[in-house]
């Protein structure tokens, strides 16, 4: 047996409570569901902020000014702006890497790998915005929240995946994240197509030009990040100016960076800055992002706002919807013989993975803002809770299933 105190600092060595919490913070911070832990405290922490006597710092300081201006390009934007249009940009150029190494090298560069988890993306993201369009039948101001609840958090859900250890087989992990990978394609496509504001022609011409000077360094095997930062920056400036959202320009700009090194035995870029980006992404910029937007003010609220169409839409979309759409199309597939399950994935597991992709939380909280953003409609906030309740009661719901279904560690070991 190991002994617990191996490689565990005493107090006497290297500056003792200090070296002692150092310590836990670099062990908590190799779990794999310390970034979805992070997350559910940014949430919590907002929660109690936006309802507590400092209220008012909380508002405050989202709608605090920050002005960049060079020349005659001037971007002034609230500081909550700042995060969704900046810092999530970066986030959507992360994931923009995944999905290049994912569809090049990875479990979706096989086409038979990707009808199974493709089935479960598309009845994912289908029937929860047909429940949504149910509850809003009519009311065109709140229809403009139907993607809300068709996103996964990837994050979020794996996180909470990991919490059962060995007892998840591999293939389930697979599923999920490849599930969750091609449900961000489809939420970057809808951003693209359906939140987008009035284009202008000039600022997507200098898009363009970026687009294409990034096409040329890449076409030159260029290895070295620093040309394509720069052209992303354009890139992302331009697109933000342009009426499309400039969080696009992030998954943009991951299309280019090359995946294959110039030589064998050299580095890839892309792997090299997925693997730098992503703890700054699960640590700082997710964290950011829920803490400006999760803070959602119960005053005044009551029990029919909480039903209201609009949340319960949401709430309904993520918890049942999620559920109904992934494991009834993966089921069709199956009867159908157009795909399998894999080895060690039962439809008991299955149904718990389906809960559990009703955790949308980051996503459904970003599709909210642009549905919702600076429109002046009634519905600022209660979006926001829809969202958390419906990913809280699914992540609850998925996490007791599979904990019920999955064989115990032992049994497995027998």
């Amino acid at each position: 047996m190991t002994d617990p105190n191996v490689n565990r600092p005493s107090p006497s060595e290297g500056g003792g409570l200090g070296s002692l919490f150092s310590h836990a913070l670099r062990e908590f911070l190799r779990l794999e569901s310390a970034g979805g832990i992070l997350l559910v405290m940014s949430a919590v922490v907002a929660m109690l902020w936006a309802n507590s006597p400092a209220r008012g710092v909380y508002e405050t300081l989202l709608a605090l000014p920050v002005q960049l201006r060079v020349g005659a390009l001037d971007l002034d934007k609230p500081l909550l702006l700042w995060i969704n249009d900046g810092l999530m940009a970066v986030f959507f150029f992360l994931i923009g890497l995944e999905l290049k190494r994912e569809l090049v090298e990875g479990e979706l560069s096989h086409r038979s790998k990707l009808v199974l988890p493709g089935l479960g993306a598309l009845g994912g993201m289908a029937v929860p915005a047909l429940i949504y369009v149910a509850c809003n039948w009519g009311n065109s101001l709140a229809l403009q929240g139907w993607a809300i609840p068709a996103a996964t958090d990837i994050a979020f859900a794996l996180g909470i995946l990991t919490l059962l250890g060995s007892r998840v087989p591999l293939s389930l992990k697979v599923f999920l994240v490849s599930l969750a990978i091609v449900d961000d394609i489809g939420a970057i496509l809808i951003i693209a197509l359906f939140y987008t504001a009035q284009l202008s022609l000039t600022a997507l011409m200098v898009a363009g030009l970026a687009l294409v000077g990034l096409w040329l360094v890449n076409r030159r095997g260029v290895q070295h990040f620093t040309p394509y930062l720069l052209l992303g920056l354009i890139l992302w400036v331009a697109v933000l100016k342009s009426g499309v959202h400039a969080t696009l320009a992030g998954v943009t700009l991951a299309a280019f960076i090359p995946i294959r090194s110039a030589t064998p035995e050299g580095p890839s870029l892309l792997k090299t800055l997925e693997h730098d980006l992503h703890g700054t992404v699960a640590f700082v910029i997710l964290p950011v992002f829920a803490l400006a937007n999760a803070g959602v003010s119960l005053a005044g609220f009551t029990m029919a706002a909480l039903f209201s169409s609009v949340p319960l839409g949401i709430m309904l979309g993520l918890f049942v919807g999620k559920m109904v759409g992934v494991f009834s199309l993966v089921w069709f597939g199956v009867r159908m013989r157009w795909t399998r399950l894999p080895e060690g994935m039962t439809w008991a597991s299955l149904a718990g993975v389906s809960v559990l992709c009703g955790v949308g939380f980051t996503m459904s909280l970003f599709i909210g803002s642009l549905a919702f953003e600076g429109g002046g409609l009634p519905y600022d906030g209660s979006e926001r809770l829809g969202v958390l309740l419906g990913s809280g009661l699914s992540a609850v719901t998925g996490f007791l299933i599979l904990r019920k279904v999955l064989p115990a560690k032992g049994a497995m070991e027998d």
